[in-house]
C-alpha cells in the first residue's frame, strides 16, 4: 500500500498495536506522528521516551516520524498532536484512535475513577484528537479517522463495564463522524482488533482453558492489523465510511451495525398483562445470549 505524502497520526504509539501501526504506516511511506505520553497499562506513570524510541527505529529504516508526548484525554493535547502534524510535515491525512489503559473489575466493585479514567483516555481521547483533526480535513476536502474499538463492546466480556463503554460509545461517535463529515469526504471507520499486546497482557492464564486461551492470543501479532489502516488511511479506502471491522490474525470481518431484529405490535396498544403474554413469548426466540467475545469467536485464529 502506498502512502507516500501522507501524514499519518498514531495516538498510543509506543508501543503493542500502536507502534507496529505506526511503523506499519512509515514502511508504507507515510510520515508518521507518534504519539505516546509513556503511561503504564492502567495510566498511572509516564516514560516519555517511549514516543521516541519509536520514532529512532522508524527513522533507521529511513522513515520520517515525529514524536508527541501530549495526552489524548485533554483538549489542549489532543490539539497539540494535530499541531505536531502540521508544523513538522504542512498536513495530515488520516488520524489513528489507539490509546488507552485498563483498569479492569467487575461492576459491583469499580470505582468511579476508575470508570472516568477509562472512559476519558478511550472515548474523550477519541472525540479530543478527532475534533482537532476536522478543521485540517475540511480545509484539506480529505482525511481519514480510524478509531480502535473492541469485541468486548461489540459483543461483550467480563469485568470491563469501564471499557466496554467507552469501546462501544467510540463505534458511534465514529458513525456520527462518518455522518458529519462525509460532505468534506472525510470517512471514519473502526477496527476491533485481535494481538497480543499490553492491552491483553493482563487477561488472566491460571487454568489450563485459561492458559490455552492465551497461548491462541499471542500467535495473533499487531502487525497484522497495520494492512487494513493502511489502506483505510489511503486513497484506495476514499469510498469505505461508517464500517466497523474486525482482524483477527488472517481473518478479516465486517461486524454488524444495530439494526431491528423481530417486531411485535398490537393494534389497540401495549398493557403490561399483554407485553407478558403476547410479546416476550413472541420476541424471546430473537433474544441474544449473555455471551463473552470468545464465545462467539470460539474457533482458533486462521
Amino acid at each position: 500500500m502506498n502512502l507516500d505524502g501522507k501524514v499519518v497520526l498514531v495516538t498510543g504509539a509506543g508501543g503493542g498495536i500502536g507502534k507496529a501501526l505506526a511503523i506499519g504506516a512509515a514502511k508504507a511511506g507515510a510520515s508518521v506522528v507518534v504519539n505516546d505520553i509513556g503511561a503504564t497499562l492502567s495510566g498511572t506513570s509516564e516514560n516519555v521516551g517511549a514516543a521516541q524510541a519509536v520514532v529512532n527505529e522508524i527513522e533507521a529504516f529511513g522513515g520520517k516520524a515525529v514524536a508527541s508526548t501530549d495526552s489524548v484525554s485533554e483538549t489542549e493535547g489532543a490539539e497539540g498532536i494535530v499541531k505536531t502534524a502540521t508544523d513538522r510535515f504542512g498536513r495530515l491525512d488520516a488520524i489513528v484512535n489507539n490509546a488507552g489503559i485498563l483498569r479492569d473489575g467487575f461492576f459491583h466493585k469499580m470505582s468511579f475513577e476508575d470508570f472516568d479514567a477509562v472512559i476519558k483516555v478511550h472515548l474523550y481521547g477519541s472525540f479530543n484528537v478527532a475534533r482537532a483533526a476536522a478543521p485540517v480535513f475540511r480545509e484539506q476536502n480529505g482525511g481519514s479517522m480510524i478509531h480502535m474499538t473492541s469485541t468486548s463492546a461489540l459483543i461483550g466480556n467480563l469485568a470491563q463495564a469501564n471499557y466496554s463503554a467507552a469501546k462501544l460509545g467510540i463505534m458511534a461517535l465514529s458513525k456520527s463522524i462518518a455522518l458529519d463529515m462525509q460532505r468534506w469526504n472525510v470517512r471514519s471507520n473502526c477496527i476491533a482488533p485481535f494481538a497480543w499486546s499490553r492491552m491483553t497482557s493482563n487477561i488472566k492464564a491460571e487454568t489450563p482453558d485459561q492458559m490455552e486461551r492465551v497461548a491462541k492470543l499471542k500467535e495473533m501479532k499487531p502487525e497484522k492489523i497495520s494492512p487494513l489502516v493502511n489502506y483505510l488511511a489511503s486513497d484506495d479506502g476514499k469510498d469505505v465510511n461508517g464500517q466497523v471491522f474486525c482482524v483477527r490474525n488472517n481473518e478479516l470481518f465486517l461486524m454488524s451495525q444495530v439494526r431491528p431484529v423481530r417486531s411485535v405490535q398490537m393494534s389497540d396498544g401495549w398493557t403490561e398483562d399483554k407485553i407478558a403474554s403476547h410479546a416476550m413469548p413472541a420476541l424471546r426466540s430473537s433474544f441474544f445470549p449473555l455471551e463473552v467475545s470468545a464465545d462467539v469467536f470460539s474457533w482458533d485464529p486462521v
